[in-house]
């Protein structure tokens, strides 16, 4: 049996044009450990604020400014003679913005000629963008906290334990003892099956790798068993005493920052020593997320290829951007807490 040879002439275009492929969008949780500080335009590039100091506190450390030291024998008075008068005390912060922004540019052949909206995703990406540069914002100020706790150490470089309770316990003894408000409400038990009450809490935020040591934690309870189901966040997965967690894959770890690997069993990119992850713990007014002219103050830009000029006079060039003043503040390290963690390696 002999088998026929053909040719086919080649097909004219051969290319089907599929769909549009989703792809990552990055996540935007920090805000919510943030008061939102609107700074006024025609006012200069810095913004300090003022606290008055607790009667005995000093601006010296987080514990000091935030506590109180009198005695109740100070404040007795002798019949008939004035008590010497006291001044207070104030305590100034400062941040200064910084403007952030991207540009992208497309040329009339690829807007008329392409089949793909080139404008509209440009927008979009420069949507995402800035929203996960807003993050890190937020991410870089917040986690350089100076109120620090380590896991199983007493620096980075010895990280050596995954999160605890009693790292958390010892983190909300501090944030108490400074005098901090919680970010939230308490949650109470309802009739719903197997619900439970939630204390108020201080918000964590940490990354996505943390979350396995989170649900193994001793009375953790997740969002599912919440009395009335209110999460603070789609990205929020339970609470555990005084604390809420809301994980972000964008809150990345120092790679290799901590101790020895050796038997413990914690994640490391070369696989010799620790991953070290920051979890930030946050109270009320802990950190101001500062923005002129209020928090969505996002300038886009959009100049079409079709606007002629004399920079462009055939109209051969579109440019789509945003730019925004932005700047966060710690504003008490005393109102935070930083607790710096090894992540548990499930893939052993």
């Amino acid at each position: 049996m002999t088998t026929q040879a053909y040719s086919t002439q080649a097909g004219r275009i051969n290319e089907v044009k599929g769909e549009m492929i989703a792809h990552a969008v990055p996540f935007e949780v920090l805000a919510l450990g943030c008061t939102m500080k609107p700074m006024p335009k025609k006012s200069g590039d810095n913004i300090t604020y003022r606290r008055v100091l607790p009667y005995g506190g000093a601006s010296t450390n987080a514990n000091t400014i935030n506590r109180w030291s009198l005695t109740s024998a100070q404040h007795i008075v002798s019949e008939g003679v004035t008590p010497t008068p006291d001044a207070i005390t104030y305590h100034d912060v400062s941040v200064t913005l910084s403007q952030y922004g991207c540009l992208y540019s497309y040329t009339d052949k690829a807007a008329e000629l392409y089949e793909d909206e080139i404008p509209e995703d440009q927008k979009i990406q420069c949507g995402e963008r800035m929203g996960l540069v807003r993050e890190m914002i937020r991410f870089g100020s917040m986690k350089a906290c100076t109120n620090v706790h380590y896991s199983g150490g007493t620096t980075r470089l010895t990280v050596d334990e995954p999160i605890t309770l009693n790292l958390l316990r010892n983190i909300a003894k501090g944030l108490l003892a400074n005098h901090a408000a919680m970010k939230n409400k308490v949650l109470a038990a309802s009739a719903n099956y197997d619900t439970s009450a939630i204390e108020a809490g201080f918000l964590v935020f940490c990354h996505t790798d943390c979350e396995g040591d989170i649900r193994d934690l001793p009375n953790f309870v997740p969002v599912a068993k919440y009395a009335s189901r209110a999460a603070i966040n789609e990205n929020e997965i339970g609470s555990c005493e005084r604390f809420r967690f809301i994980v972000s894959p964008e809150l990345a770890a120092y790679p290799d920052a901590g101790a020895s690997v050796g038997s413990t069993d914690l994640y490391s990119t070369t696989g010799s020593t620790i991953d070290v992850y920051p979890m930030i713990v946050v109270g009320a007014d802990g950190a101001f997320d500062v923005a002129l002219r209020g928090e969505k103050a996002v300038d886009p830009t959009h100049i079409p290829h079709t606007q002629k000029d004399k920079s462009d006079p055939l109209g051969q060039r579109g440019y789509v951007g945003v730019t925004f003043w932005s700047a966060v503040l710690v504003a008490n390290n005393g109102w935070m807490a930083v607790a710096e963690v090894g992540s548990t390696n499930t893939s052993n």
